[in-house]
């Protein structure tokens, strides 16, 4: 049996109940992936009442700035501003996200423990290769996270095995044609809230910000726009202000095109 102790980032107490599936788990390589690729995604999901949590992989110790106590206070922050229900982080040495036994045991746990009807986790092909790696690491838990033969143990409770019903994987830096969209325009405001969160990383407009730190990709106030530019396309395909895109790793399917006629 293995034993898995993930630490925990925020809960909140109004929606612990360990028996109930959460409706979307979202996983990511890095402590501010989720807000800056799906932000928006999350805060309509959890003001629709549904019951979401996210899975840090790592702690972003390699980033240039910040360090892992910053990084997981404005984690806590960010999951405040979008009405999780539970963040986690795994402890995966940041840069060496690799498909190990103990890796994959730590996601099957999670899997686990959340049960989500919904997952949401990095695409395969990405600039940063933390992405990538962490890609094939959930595909692979998700496999083995059916299996009966794979045991293991969380917060002294065994685990029964459970595998998402839909896998969806979100766009991060390279763009590739997606699947669908998600229309964000009433949340996109929440979702830059959760972006602002991780103060360390990104470039806050207004804020009192330390020059001291390097410069990166995304702690410049040009990236902050790439973002704005980048839902606006996407929002402006679908004929919206702001929207999201998704990828399916399997096909969808809809019981009649009734389903559709509210679109």
């Amino acid at each position: 049996m293995h034993r898995i102790s993930p630490e925990i980032i925020y809960k909140n107490d109004q929606q612990a109940n360990t028996n109930k599936p959460f409706d979307i788990l979202a996983i990511a390589a890095h402590p501010d992936d989720v807000e800056l690729s799906i932000g928006g995604i999350i805060a309509q999901a959890t003001n629709e009442g549904k019951r979401v949590g996210i899975v840090e992989c790592t702690r972003g110790e390699l980033g240039s700035r910040g360090t892992p106590d910053i990084r997981r206070a404005e984690a806590h922050e960010a999951a405040q501003i979008l009405g999780l229900a539970e963040r986690w982080n795994l402890h995966i040495p940041d840069g060496n996200i690799s498909s190990s036994d103990e890796n994959v045991l730590k996601i099957i746990a999670a899997l686990r423990y959340f049960k989500p009807n919904i997952l949401l986790f990095p695409a395969a092909y990405d600039r940063h290769l933390d992405h990538e790696d962490a890609h094939h690491l959930v595909r692979t838990a998700v496999f083995k996270s059916g299996l009966t033969k794979i045991g293991t143990a969380l917060f002294d409770e065994q685990q029964v095995p459970h595998r998402p019903k839909r896998l969806f994987y979100y766009m991060q830096t390279y763009e590739q044609e997606p699947h669908f969209f998600i229309d964000i325009s009433t949340h996109f405001t929440t979702k830059m809230r959760s972006i602002f969160a991780h103060a360390s990383q990104v470039h806050v407009p207004g804020a009192n910000q330390s020059s001291s730190e390097p410069q990166t990709f995304i702690s410049s106030p040009a990236f902050m726009g790439l973002i704005e530019s980048r839902a606006r396309h996407f929002g402006g395909r679908i004929g919206v202000e702001f929207a999201e895109p998704l990828y399916s790793v399997e096909p969808l399917s809809f019981k009649s095109l009734s389903v559709l006629e509210g679109l």
